[in-house]
């Protein structure tokens, strides 16, 4: 199988739903997570007119894609915010609407690729797990400090565990004795904890629970939520956005959000649209799209992939 490093996840498909929203005008796109630029560096040389303003909670990812970007000079700005403050930034720069948003969220291949960040259980490092290193708490903090009951729920709501309570009892025992502080004694703990059953069928024991504390530390569900709809909101008509998933909790969010919007408000038996309450967004996918066995082999971070996307509509067209 071969690897590719910071392939950009089903690049053509994003190319192909956002061409009609953006073509042959000026136009501006929020990159909301511009991560290694690799989406942006295609749509800014597909559309000649286009203005990507990028967004990153990672000042590291800001850094490296505005290396890849320089090439586009000032048609791409870049911003050191966390999605959801989407609002504020189109604000603070006289815009109320744009032409596309697009999301690729969840972790980035240079967060998993940088041991020392401790995203990935492949490898010894410190826990951190934080998107932006410069606040907020760290997995090792969550651990360390939060009351059991609140573990279990992480686990549980987050990762999925069905071993929540085995493993946040063994987690309170060792952290008694020592606090943690570094991802292979974590993964040591979740190896034993986790039935060698499950261990056998369900995948590596530390991928759900590693799961569940990267997103309490970054917030990322509750981010999402406010986001969505901030993002929605923001969509000129003719507008579109694109949302990469790689989880089941990310895609329901992003799925609902859609279709809240997508849906008329008009009472059921009337015989014709309410002025004002017809659906606001045309649904551009069938479900969650995903990457084919072509692209998967050659970029192993398309596997998981849900691609969803939308198109805002005047209300009854």
């Amino acid at each position: 199988m071969v690897v590719a490093e910071h392939v950009p996840v089903l690049l053509e498909r994003v190319l192909e739903l956002f061409a009609p929203a953006l073509s042959d005008r000026p136009a501006v796109l929020v990159d909301a997570t511009v991560g290694l630029g690799g989406h942006s560096d295609a749509l800014l040389s597909a559309h000649p007119q286009l203005r990507v303003i990028a967004l990153d909670r990672d000042p590291n990812a800001l850094e490296k894609s505005a290396e890849r970007l320089a090439a586009h000079g000032d048609r791409v700005e870049f911003v050191h915010a966390v999605y959801d403050r989407l609002p504020e930034v189109l604000a603070e720069r006289g815009l109320s609407q744009v032409d596309g948003v697009l999301f690729d969220l969840g972790v980035s291949s240079m967060q998993l690729d940088r041991a020392e960040r401790g995203f990935a259980y492949a490898r010894d490092a410190p826990l951190d797990m934080r998107m932006d290193p410069t606040t907020g708490p760290t997995a090792a903090e969550v651990l360390n400090t939060y009351p059991p009951g609140e573990l279990v729920r992480i686990l549980r709501d987050y990762g999925e565990e069905r071993f929540a309570q085995r493993i946040v009892k063994a987690v309170v025992a060792e952290r008694e004795r020592e606090p943690f502080e570094r991802s292979e004694r974590l993964v040591k703990l979740l190896y034993d904890a986790v039935p060698a059953a499950s261990r056998r069928t369900g995948g590596h024991p530390a991928k759900r629970t590693f799961q569940a504390l990267r997103i309490e530390v970054n917030g990322e569900l509750e981010v999402l939520r406010r986001a969505i709809p901030a993002a929605l909101q923001a969509l000129a008509h003719g507008g579109r956005i694109v949302v990469e998933s790689y989880q089941s909790l990310e895609d329901r969010i992003v799925k609902q959000g859609f279709a809240e919007l997508a849906k008329s408000r008009t009472p059921p038996g009337l015989p014709v649209e309410l002025p004002g309450h017809g659906p606001q967004l045309k649904l551009l996918t069938r479900g969650a799209e995903k990457a084919d066995e072509t692209e998967t082999e050659h970029n192993p971070r398309a596997a998981s992939v849900r691609l969803r996307a939308a198109e805002r509509i005047r209300e009854g067209t």
